[in-house]
């Protein structure tokens, strides 16, 4: 097994407090059913959009990384997986489909 890192890129947010439940249920639900099936090895945080990038040899800092804000990484989740065809499938069921969000799957490389 080895180790894959999901980043949530967009999405819609919910519409009110009824609909970010049920959506919030729908990545509960996702998350226990890759930890019970042992493949998930860190839930992660969901990141704020605000951010810095620090470019080059000169050390620019500037506001935000990506000039459209459905390219702001939103969140992330380690999980385990045979190899990244299984980490890709795995990533299918994640709620973010719903709301035309999209799944980065990388793998960890060891060091």
């Amino acid at each position: 097994m080895s180790d894959f890192l999901f980043l949530y890129r967009g999405g819609q947010r919910a519409a009110d407090a009824a609909e970010s439940d049920k959506v919030m249920q729908k990545w509960v639900a996702w998350m226990e059913d890759l930890g019970s099936k042992g493949h998930l090895k860190d839930r992660g945080q969901p990141l704020d959009p605000a951010g810095k990038v620090v470019r080059g040899k000169q050390k620019v800092v500037t506001d935000g990384p990506y000039p459209e804000s459905k390219d702001v990484v939103g969140g992330y989740t380690l999980i385990t997986a045979r190899d990244l065809a299984q980490a890709a499938e795995l990533s299918k069921g994640c709620p973010i489909f719903d709301t035309d969000g999209v799944v980065e799957v990388r793998p960890v490389m060891e060091m």
